[in-house]
């Protein structure tokens, strides 16, 4: 096979593989775009047409016939009234395990499909308004949508605009979106049921904020459990899902239940900043106070002692949710699917 090509300053066309190959342009085209009506001898040859050539097909000239752009966005959707200047969106957000392990799983799908992944940020009503422009200029295939407050107004959005979308957590209202989430209330259920087993009684919670539906749901959860053990009132304390959020809420619980000896908190972060608190309280964990995270993420690891806690399988959980927009993507008169993760206790020291 001769490949004749041109200068190197001058791209290769689907006019040169063509002459190369000894075929019609149109037969080269349909080769690139994944076409089944090809020969597969002819197919064979225009392959090695390209590579010697080494043809790169024009992805923009792609997308205006195919009407696809091989990108997905992850939307990361925060409440705009926790957005501060001393702790802002981004830096919590790069600095949180759990959004690292939703990257992780999306890309692994993502990655062998061809697909790219752009990553968008929306904490206040400029910044979703912006967002919902972008996205309804076709720019993205679909979109995975990481929001934290049940008042989010994307999911109805999305929903509404038809754009192909899963949502990462069970949404707050009856929005017909898909969705991918983990059973909160059975991982509370298994780490109240766990505490009690090794003969807990006063068993209290630090809960993350109470406008995300997680957290709304692990403190169900939570009350739910309790109650079913006849363990008295429940005793809470809301947290907000950081380090330093924990060790502050421990400091309140403490104060509001000095007998309690096991508590619940909902995110291993939080435990982390909790753990030394309790500590310095002359509180020995587990002897005095057993403690149950929720993630089994790398803080859990990282505390002293190494966290008891409920396991979401947050990668897997992310794979699917690439794997869903996928699917929507290419038959989008299928119904909505929901996927629900069941949880698992992962014991170590601390309870």
């Amino acid at each position: 096979m001769t490949t004749d090509l041109p200068p190197s300053t001058r791209p290769v066309t689907l006019e040169h593989v063509a002459k190369v190959a000894g075929v019609s342009r149109a037969t080269v085209s349909r080769v690139v775009n994944g076409k089944s009506t090809v020969d597969p001898e002819l197919r064979r040859v225009v392959e090695e047409a390209v590579a010697a050539t080494n043809y790169v097909p024009n992805s923009a000239a792609r997308s205006l016939v195919t009407r696809r752009t091989n990108s997905i966005a992850l939307v990361v959707s925060e409440a705009e009234r926790r957005h501060q200047a001393l702790d802002p969106f981004v830096g919590r957000m790069f600095t949180d395990p759990h959004f690292g392990r939703v990257v992780s799983g999306v890309i692994q799908v993502l990655r062998p499909q061809g697909m790219q992944m752009v990553l968008m940020l929306a904490d206040d009503s400029a910044s979703r308004g912006q967002l919902l422009g972008y996205l309804r200029q076709g720019h993205v295939d679909g979109v995975i949508l990481v929001s934290s407050n049940a008042t989010d107004p994307l999911p109805q959005w999305l929903s509404d605009t038809r754009i192909p979308a899963v949502l990462a957590s069970r949404p707050a209202s009856s929005c017909p979106i898909a969705y991918v989430d983990v059973d909160q209330r059975e991982g509370v259920r298994l780490a109240v049921d766990h505490l009690v087993g090794i003969g807990r009684r006063r068993i209290a919670t630090i809960s993350g904020p109470l406008d995300m539906p997680a957290s709304q749901e692990r403190l169900a959860g939570y009350r739910e459990a309790v109650a079913a053990h006849g363990l008295g009132e429940p005793v809470v304390v809301e947290g907000d899902f950081t380090q330093d959020g924990g060790a502050v809420a421990i400091r309140r619980l403490l104060e509001i239940a000095p007998d309690l000896d096991g508590v619940f908190i909902a995110s291993d972060l939080m435990a982390l900043g909790a753990l030394p608190v309790l500590s310095r309280s002359g509180r020995r964990v587990p002897e005095d106070i057993a403690v149950v995270g929720f993630d089994d993420s790398s803080p859990a690891l990282a505390c002293d002692p190494q966290l008891t806690t409920v396991r979401q399988p947050v990668e897997d959980m992310a794979a699917e949710m690439a794997r869903l927009v996928l699917r929507q993507i290419a038959e989008p008169s299928k119904a909505m699917p929901m996927v629900v993760f069941r949880p698992s206790l992962v014991v170590r020291q601390s309870a």
